[in-house]
């Protein structure tokens, strides 16, 4: 899917935004404004405007930057939106309510030519992976568990990348990282038999130089979330993946009974399933977050990572991702 830009950020009367924020640090130059509703806690310190405002300033989409209770749409915010599109602008949002199905916004976006853009519920469909060899190269973040910095780790390493002068391309497989990106596939809403396939219609041939870099999603080592990754692993045929981790979490999120693994062994995991479609693929390194360590602590355990498996470890924000980047000229 395409999303138009610039983007209008809706906050809603939210609390938080995580979405709306990773759009706001990863994509600034895309953001025209912000719009907020009474009640709401989140400041982006955009522009306040209204909806004709912002179609003004050049806005060409809407982007719902919230996730309320539940990923429900909330009536009160139906008239802000009809509005939206009756300035110009398209929608776009990941929330499990179906944006397009609504009565008024359906009728609206017809009358005025404009899109509503579910990222859940996507119109593509995507053939069967295949694992034929695909030209360029890919590099995809896995994990130790569920959120703990794939997608950051790989928009830092687009961003080095692209400093020194490398062809590099951000590839979005969530949420967030689609609406960063503009496009992309959000593969947690991809039918199981064709994740793979969705992976490889993500990155598809190029030239020798050009690198892919793949955000990852899941676990192999949550049960939960294991089958999305194994798909995007396959799919991938990474020729590097990087390991992101958080040093303080002892269990997998929300399974207590299952413990974070050692990082040898989830380094060892992710590259023998990596294996079937590319032989080569290689460890580069692992991201961590330490983001609530000193700096002392946080530099203890970034050394004490490094020496354990005998690869670069760095925190992105910290120290930067540029000993990764080293790492890929080299392949």
């Amino acid at each position: 899917m395409n999303i138009k830009k610039p983007y209008l950020l809706f906050l809603g009367d939210s609390e938080f935004a995580k979405t709306a924020q990773g759009i706001c640090h990863w994509r600034p130059q895309d953001c025209v404004a912000q719009f907020r509703l009474t009640g709401c806690q989140v400041d982006l310190g955009l522009p306040e405007v209204s909806m004709q405002e912002a179609a003004e300033r050049g806005a060409k989409t809407l982007v719902i930057g919230v996730a309320p209770h539940g990923g429900l749409l909330k009536e009160s915010w139906l008239p802000h939106l009809k509005a939206a599109l009756e300035a110009g602008m398209d929608i776009a949002g990941g929330l499990h309510t179906k944006v397009a199905d609504i009565d008024v916004l359906r009728t609206t976006a017809n009358k005025h030519g404009r899109q509503i853009i579910d990222i859940r519920h996507p119109k593509t469909t995507f053939a069967v992976g295949d694992g034929d060899k695909r030209s360029g190269k890919r590099l995809l973040a896995v994990g130790t568990d569920c959120n703990v910095g794939k997608m950051f780790t790989t928009l830092a390493i687009e961003k080095e990348m692209h400093k020194r002068g490398m062809d590099a391309t951000f590839r979005a497989t969530g949420q967030t990282g689609i609406f960063i990106a503009g496009k992309g596939a959000a593969v947690d809403a991809v039918i199981s038999d064709f994740v793979s396939g969705a992976a490889e219609t993500l990155s598809p041939d190029n030239h020798e130089a050009h690198w892919d870099l793949i955000e990852g999603q899941g676990s192999l080592h949550n049960p939960s979330y294991a089958g999305v990754s194994l798909g995007l692993l396959h799919g991938s045929q990474p020729d590097a993946i990087v390991l992101c981790h958080d040093p303080l979490r002892e269990h997998v999120v929300d399974l207590e009974n299952y413990a974070i693994p050692p990082l040898l062994e989830a380094i060892d995991t992710a590259l023998r399933a990596a294996r079937l479609t590319n032989p080569n693929v290689q460890c580069v390194g692992v991201c961590v977050n330490t983001s609530k360590m000193t700096a002392i602590e946080a530099e203890d355990v970034i050394a004490k990572i490094s020496q354990e498996v005998s690869l670069p470890c760095v925190d992105p924000v910290r120290t930067g991702v540029g000993v990764i980047v080293d790492k890929l000229v080299t392949l």
